[in-house]
């Protein structure tokens, strides 16, 4: 592997200025919170990108690390875009992968890693932000994004959450039981991380699939509220609830629109209920009983509809 530190720059004037000497953390000093969410992935709901929108629009923030896109991005495949006004070419949307310091409505500071998955070099990659993690002192790495799931938008959004100890994801019961996916470089700095005894979490938002192709701001809300009573920030949530309630209003209004999309939701409304009820409970976010695996899951929703006929 080529040297990871050949990748970013430091800008050693804003460390010193807003992390102090938890720039060289001492042992046992409680670092920053690195705060993730890398385009280019799965994100249904545009999730993790309305949480860094949210983050970066609603806190102040400051650059610390810049990534040399340059080799690290295949600019074929993730295409920025450029301004042409009449007879020249006036602005470049430069592609960004990068470090900020943000802090919170109350003023602590904790890291925020966002820009464009990398194409390339993945394990430089990872071996460059753990090592960050480490001179920063980083108490704890999260990420979130959303998934699509076949859930219906009219009952209680659920979580997959994800560690690299148990203790970090508490007594949360998952859908899955062990399944191959894609890989991410995201989740690949959650295993390396892990194995350097460093904790870190993250949290899949299940999105309504017939959602999944636009923002989604609910996702972002839920997104953000397991961030921050994962971290203890104080990351504005109420800032996002106009969104919210305006995307709620309009999903309602196409639902209602569209007798199609109404069949839809309520088949989805009528499976969810029917497998709370035989786990005996209203919400899958209850803890009073253990999620099932997905085998499970499966057959249940198999058993429910062949009682249902057509």
């Amino acid at each position: 592997m080529l040297d990871p530190h050949d990748i970013y720059t430091v800008d050693e004037a804003a460390v010193a200025a807003e992390l102090g000497p938890l720039a060289e953390a001492a042992e046992g000093a409680v670092g920053p919170v690195l705060i993730h969410a890398l385009r280019g992935f799965v994100d249904a709901g545009s999730t993790g990108e309305l949480v860094l929108d949210h983050l970066q629009g609603t806190l102040r923030s400051v650059r610390l690390v810049t990534f040399d896109v340059d080799q690290l991005l295949d600019y074929r495949s993730k295409r920025s875009t450029m301004t042409f006004a009449t007879d020249t070419w006036s602005d470049y949307d430069e592609p960004v992968l990068a470090i900020d310091h943000v802090r919170d409505a109350e003023g602590t500071g904790f890291l925020v890693l966002h820009g464009f998955e990398p194409d390339l070099q993945w394990e430089r990659f990872v071996a460059a932000v753990a090592g960050l993690v480490e001179r920063f002192g980083v108490s704890l790495t999260v990420t979130a994004h959303g998934v699509p799931m076949g859930v219906p938008h009219t009952r209680p959004m659920s979580v997959t959450a994800h560690g690299t100890r148990p203790e970090l994801v508490g007594d949360r019961t998952s859908w899955f039981g062990t399944v191959k996916v894609p890989a991410s470089a995201a989740a690949l700095l959650e295993l390396r991380l892990g194995q350097r005894g460093r904790d870190a979490l993250g949290y899949a938002v299940h999105v309504p699939h017939y959602l999944a192709q636009s923002p989604y701001p609910p996702a972002a809300a839920v997104a953000l509220d397991h961030v921050q009573r994962a971290t203890g920030l104080d990351l504005a949530l109420g800032e996002l609830d106009e969104d919210v309630r305006e995307a709620q209003v309009e999903v309602e209004r196409q639902v209602a629109e569209s007798d199609e999309v109404a069949a839809v939701v309520h088949a989805l409304e009528e499976q969810y209920d029917a497998f709370s009820r035989s786990v005996g409970r209203t919400s899958l976010l209850a803890d009073s009983a253990p999620i099932p695996t997905a085998d499970e899951l499966g057959a249940e929703f198999e058993r429910y509809l062949q009682q249902r006929g057509d």
